[in-house]
């Protein structure tokens, strides 16, 4: 057997090389994960706080059953049954949606569903700071919304920040389902340059390491924010540490 690199030095017949069309697709691949990671952190950190809520009202006690429905809902279903969902359900029961581009469904299909698996993170975290923290903030005259803004929400991102860098990687790879809708990334380049070129291996090599590369680099990315923000002498629940 012999491999042939030069593969990605021909011509796709679209006025590109194999080279070229799998770097899009790298930009592409980007593209969906960091968008999806984004409406994950916003959607997660706002969910996984209404569940945090004090119960003494009835309006904490709503808010947190339904975002309770929200993480239940969208941790469960399968992700790739979900795109379909946005690809084909959405826009037909909203007919505004039908003009969307695929590429804006699955972002907001993998966004949504990374979402609860970061509003269970952030509710953890938030628990895992002492009860003094936000009895401290109330007594200093914060309201609910500052007391979580100001004081419990920095705290608890600190604390969940290595779940925070599985999730970054673990979205890198989910995007890989983008290829089911057509959106040109690099799933979809390799299936079709394996099958234009009948070079499968040096293909999915190629692919492989872009894709362990992405991983690795957001990997160290967090890894260098949770060395920045890290909070030195910090208790949390369950585990001890240095006064």
């Amino acid at each position: 057997m012999t491999w042939d690199w030069q593969v990605f030095l021909q011509d796709t017949g679209a006025d590109q090389t194999y080279l070229e069309w799998m770097i899009s697709a790298w930009g592409w691949t980007l593209s969906v994960a960091l968008l999806g990671l984004v409406i994950a952190l916003v959607a997660g950190a706002v969910v996984g706080t209404l569940r945090t809520l004090p119960g003494d009202r009835v309006l904490s006690r709503t808010l947190s059953a339904v975002s309770y429905i929200w993480v239940e809902l969208f941790r469960n279903v399968p992700l790739l049954v979900q795109v379909f969902i946005w690809y084909h359900v959405v826009p037909a029961l909203f007919p505004l949606l039908k003009g969307l581009p695929s590429f804006l469904l699955v972002v907001a299909a993998l966004g949504l569903f990374t979402s609860a698996r970061v509003a269970e993170q952030v509710r953890a975290g938030i628990q895992s700071l002492p009860r003094g923290q936000r009895q401290a903030a109330m007594a200093l005259g914060m309201t609910t919304f500052q007391s979580y803004r100001l004081v419990l929400l920095p705290m608890a991102f600190r604390i969940i920040v290595p779940p925070l860098t599985s999730e970054s990687m673990n979205i890198i790879k989910n995007s890989s389902v983008a290829f089911a809708v057509s959106v040109a990334e690099l799933t979809l380049f390799a299936l079709q340059a394996q099958e234009e070129t009948s070079r499968g291996i040096e293909v999915y090599l190629a692919v492989t390491t872009l894709y362990m590369l992405t991983a690795f680099a957001a990997n160290r990315l967090m890894a260098f924010i949770e060395h920045r923000v890290r909070v030195p002498g910090l208790i949390i629940a369950g585990q001890s540490g240095a006064h």
